[in-house]
């Protein structure tokens, strides 16, 4: 009897296991990852501060008093002390992550549908459209990056959608050499010819079957295109380019910051601090997902 039960206990551990799907696998592999849990964690933690913390603050992120000018940390009811015009720094930086985390995962969202519907089209089609589709990327990725940014953002005026436009229309293009090469891998598969043979178009293949396969990968490049996101967000702020007074980003802050350090520290090391912390978790995540997708660590 207790061999028998060993041999079923041994059994349904093994039809659980060959039961699980990749995607299952994948996961599980993740949360096994504590720097990616503690990304996820603190990336969390952010969000909802961003989110819910300028509605629980006593001051208005765009409040000015000429009493509370360069006022320390914890002065006067200002945990993270004031600016140059007495707004108070707290509010003022979950406003700016509030803004940058935005444009970090818009930006990136229409990277992701050009990039993805771009690169499927070119690797699947092939010939002469596949060409010219990537000649036209190669183009593209000869002009100099922030130079295009600044074109578009001086002839249609320094607006946050516009910002938002601006750099997912320039972040695709890496997304679709990665889905090219890996729809090229994919478009000889035999699921793919079975549906071929099927008589699927090319349009339904590449929806039903080619793009659900490029996820994995895809998945991973968008937690490291956020990232990239910000900081080019960041660095057109800097340049007084990016997001507009009164309203704040992370770079904004930063700008205004390092402008005023010898005076009042505080508003750059905070930005900078939360800046960093966010950046980290989103690499820390994509690294992650890296390892648990990657087929060679199964």
């Amino acid at each position: 009897m207790i061999l028998a039960s060993e041999r079923a206990d041994t059994l349904n551990r093994a039809v659980s296991v060959r039961g699980r799907s990749l995607w299952e696998d994948a996961r599980r592999r993740l949360f096994r990852n504590r720097a990616a849990v503690t990304g996820m964690v603190v990336l969390g933690l952010l969000v909802l501060a961003a989110i819910v913390g300028p509605w629980l603050s006593p001051f208005a992120y765009d409040q000015v008093d000429k009493a509370d000018v360069w006022l320390p940390p914890l002065a006067q009811g200002h945990l993270m002390g004031s600016d140059a015009l007495g707004r108070d720094l707290l509010t003022r930086l979950l406003v700016g992550l509030r803004v940058s985390l935005a444009i970090g995962f818009v930006a990136t969202f229409v990277s992701l549908v050009i990039g993805v519907a771009w690169g499927a089209v070119a690797g699947y089609v092939g010939g002469k459209l596949d060409e010219a589709m990537m000649r036209f990327v190669d183009v593209l990725y000869s002009l100099p990056f922030i130079f295009f940014v600044i074109l578009l953002m001086v002839t249609f005026g320094s607006n946050i959608v516009l910002i938002f436009v601006a750099i997912g229309a320039v972040e695709w293009l890496t997304m679709s050499r990665i889905v090219r090469g890996q729809t090229l891998t994919l478009k000889n598969k035999e699921f793919v010819e079975a549906a071929r043979a099927s008589g699927l178009g090319r349009g339904a293949i590449i929806a039903r079957h080619i793009v659900p396969n490029l996820l994995g990968p895809v998945v991973v490049y968008v937690t490291l295109t956020i990232p990239a996101v910000i900081l080019a967000e960041s660095f057109l702020s800097f340049l007084g380019l990016g997001v507009q007074p009164p309203m704040a980003s992370l770079g904004a802050l930063i700008a205004g910051g390092a402008s005023d350090m010898e005076l009042a520290p505080w508003l750059l090391i905070f930005p900078s601090l939360v800046m960093v912390a966010t950046l980290m978790c989103f690499n820390f995540i994509g690294d992650g997902l890296r390892d648990a997708i990657d087929p060679k660590d199964r």
